[in-house]
């Protein structure tokens, strides 16, 4: 029987604007290409609006055959859904949802357990491509396929994502804050309340102080955390920081004779009870946990290191009772955490607002990745429709 609500493109491949990545480092070229429908256990969304991560930022500015182009990234983003595979039941036509990078079938032990928010299913790695059948759903109107961006490349008006990569939330919150909740955000809060379980009345340090490092603050503030230490280079980050519950600030080039760990400890009476690496270096993981309480102190890793250096801890360190652990999406289980973050949100309890420092139209997608790399956004919005920009 025939669907009569269904989309008219429904079952049609679309041709629409994407932001394609050819080379590496280069600027994003708008151009016209097609998209194919969603297979079995597949969404096709139509995306309203997407933001820019400094992961998109690493992977754009490397080159292969670490990064394949042409390849379309981006991976914070809300849209709607156009249509739906075979065997897709959880959304439908029309339902609000996020594209997320990180997968939750709900039905391998990992899913299963409150011990992580890891997905055994389909294996832990990131293909250039879908999910399932490893091939794309994006070509350039040539026929040449470009390639996916870790299951959601949302720099695209239409992308198809794999159902377990898809979150349906309330259609009560904007857009533009919904689409936060995609990436950085639930990494940083999550990584606060999930992984090292904030108390109230303890202490925090957090190295970085960028969409996710002020992610971290914002969880710990929540959780009542007493005093919460920003660790960065930029003395802006401080007044910056402070709407999201950053107490102190620490710039490492003013600290005298003194490591960023001696100062830590002078402020904590001993250390930090939990400390956040939000950069992606080597020294200052090492420096995290160095600044973290001897017999309980918890560290938290969240960035990757950039040069692929390994980190070294001297292990009576280790002995003296302190952890250390990493962490993907701060431990957060996509399809059942991020509808609880958009209604803290809708309560007024959690800040979202503050984070988006610009808003530029889609075909002024490049001024987003000049405004990250000078340093001067937190995240950047990036419309669709020209008409929602204010």
């Amino acid at each position: 029987m025939e669907n009569k609500s269904a989309s008219p493109t429904t079952g049609k491949v679309i041709r629409c604007k994407a932001a394609v990545a050819r080379n590496p480092g280069k600027p994003l070229v708008i151009e016209e290409i097609e998209v194919d429908p969603p297979k079995a256990w597949e969404v096709r969304i139509k995306i309203l609006c997407t933001s820019l991560c400094r992961s998109d930022v690493t992977f754009w500015k490397s080159e292969p055959p670490i990064a394949i182009f042409p390849r379309i990234f981006g991976h914070e983003a809300v849209g709607v859904v156009e249509s739906v595979g075979e065997y897709v039941e959880e959304v439908k036509e029309g339902d609000l949802v996020l594209p997320v990078c990180k997968r939750q079938c709900g039905e391998c032990r990992d899913c299963k357990s409150t011990k992580s928010n890891l997905c055994s299913k389909f294996g832990k790695d990131y293909r250039p491509n879908m999910l399932r059948d490893g091939t794309s759903r994006f070509r350039d109107l040539k026929g040449e396929v470009i390639h996916n961006f870790i299951y959601v490349s949302s720099f695209t008006e239409y992308t198809v994502v794999d159902v377990t990569h898809v979150v349906k939330i309330t259609a009560d919150i904007p857009v533009d804050k919904a689409c936060l909740l995609s990436c950085g955000v639930s990494t940083g809060v999550g990584a606060a309340w999930r992984v090292a379980g904030v108390e109230a009345g303890s202490t925090v340090a957090i190295f970085g102080l960028g969409a996710v490092g002020l992610a971290v603050a914002e969880g710990a503030r929540l959780r009542g955390a007493s005093k919460i230490i920003g660790v960065d280079l930029n003395a802006e980050k401080f007044d910056l920081g402070k709407a999201f519950g950053i107490t102190d600030f620490i710039n490492p080039t003013n600290c005298g004779n003194k490591t960023v760990s001696q100062v830590i400890k002078e402020m904590t009476d001993g250390g930090a009870d939990y400390c956040f690496e939000c950069i992606g270096l080597a020294s200052a993981m090492e420096d995290a946990f160095s600044s973290s309480r001897e017999g309980w102190g918890k560290t938290v890793i969240l960035g990757a290191e950039m040069h692929g250096s390994p980190v070294s801890l001297k292990s009576f360190e280790i002995l003296s009772g302190r952890t250390i652990c990493g962490s993907l999406f701060g431990g957060m289980k996509p399809k059942s955490d991020i509808p609880i973050l958009a209604q803290k949100y809708l309560d007024k309890e959690l800040h979202l607002d503050e984070f988006i420092t610009h808003e530029v139209s889609f075909q002024d997608i490049n001024k987003a990745f000049d405004l990250l790399l000078e340093g001067k956004s937190l995240r950047t919005i990036i419309w669709m429709d020209n008409d929602k920009l204010n």
